[in-house]
């Protein structure tokens, strides 16, 4: 798909209203996942977490139920439908917590945290939705010969939906960024599919055409922040994350580095790592994601929930939670809360925006529209 058709695929369907589909997201985090649903024209009737700032963000920007639950406790479903008003809803999304199997977490099974996946059955089983969606790292589809993925297929088919799943690619859909995350999608009736890709690499949104119309925010000149863009949109992707005509934009602060970080940053040139730099330099830090600067021709890397180890592509400075959310295809209406290490965070751990809209796109025209 050419990327002057990116706005046209990815402006909001319709805005939802009592008649459209209705949605609940556990584990919602600052709200990437519902938000694509929301631009795609579902109803979120609230999100669920336990991050009390990530859930002040995603109250802020969804203008819906942000709820303060503890999942892990089968009750959460009596106290949600006592805040939504309703004991049926169309569509459970939602990323739990799988710890155990991401590829740079500990790899345990036995991680308490992964229990946490049966809240999504128990909700399943309370609100009796049409569809399920649920995202997670990678690595959980083979790690300990698949058995965690058998799992929670089997857990879907036992209550009689049809589930498809698949590894999906954000860069593939309009995201500048190559992030990998494993989905489920269940259906009642019948199997339904994931979204086909929409992008290759000859036409991927680059960096470059995410973020140089902010302020580059040069930190050796004492430029640590700026609400002002310094261009009118330049390319496709700039005029959708500026589609709703905002003046100024949020979240643009510099990290205040060091002199000898700063003098690091500078060594790695454009797309490399630390085994670009000299020896016995940066050598606090070698694993694969360190001292990573972005390229400015390319998708981003994988955006972390730390921010401190990749580079902006030009400027020798970590990017600023407004540059990862760009990266993370949040429009710049919406804004982070809490400290800027939990934005950072917010960021890091949310779904990408289109790449949540594609999919949400894809079950409402297969599910609800048809």
């Amino acid at each position: 798909m050419p990327q002057k058709n990116l706005l046209t695929r990815y402006k909001t369907v319709s805005t939802p209203d009592d008649k459209s589909p209705t949605v609940v997201d556990l584990f919602c985090g600052c709200g990437g996942l519902s938000l694509g649903f929301q631009q795609a024209g579902f109803k979120v009737l609230a999100g669920i977490d336990h991050d009390k700032p990530a859930l002040q963000t995603f109250q802020k920007n969804l203008n819906t139920h942000a709820l303060d639950l503890d999942l892990a406790d089968d009750n959460w479903v009596e106290k949600c439908e006592e805040q939504i008003g309703v004991s049926k809803i169309d569509v459970l999304i939602g990323g739990p917590p799988c710890q155990g199997y991401s590829l740079t977490g500990t790899r345990n099974p036995n991680d308490p945290r992964n229990k946490l996946y049966n809240s999504v059955f128990v909700g399943i089983e309370h609100f009796d939705p049409e569809v399920v969606l649920i995202e997670n790292v990678r690595g959980m589809a083979t790690l300990f010969s698949g058995k965690a993925k058998e799992q929670v297929i089997n857990e879907f088919e036992s209550r009689g939906y049809e589930v498809s799943w698949g590894i999906l690619d954000s860069a593939e859909y309009g995201v500048p960024q190559h992030r990998l995350r494993l989905f489920f999608l269940a259906h009642k009736q019948s199997q339904i599919d994931l979204p086909k890709p929409v992008f290759t690499k000859d036409n991927f949104i680059t960096c470059e055409q995410a973020l140089d119309d902010l302020h580059p925010l040069d930190i050796e000149k004492d430029q640590f922040e700026s609400n002002k863009y310094i261009t009118k949109p330049i390319s496709i992707y700039q005029k959708l994350m500026r589609s709703s005509g905002l003046k100024e934009v949020s979240n643009h602060e510099a990290t205040r580095h060091k002199q000898f970080v700063i003098d690091t940053i500078k060594l790695v040139p454009e797309g490399k790592n630390y085994k670009s730099l000299p020896p016995g330099v940066g050598t606090s830090r070698t694993f694969n994601e360190a001292w990573t600067r972005y390229h400015s021709k390319k998708p981003s890397r994988t955006i972390d929930t730390g921010h401190r180890n990749h580079f902006h592509y030009k400027q020798n400075r970590v990017p600023t939670v407004r540059e990862n959310a760009r990266l993370q295809s949040f429009p710049d209406h919406f804004e982070f809360c809490g400290t800027r290490t939990s934005q950072n965070r917010q960021v890091g751990n949310a779904v990408p925006v289109l790449l949540a809209q594609a999919i949400a796109m894809q079950i409402k025209k297969d599910v609800f529209d048809a």
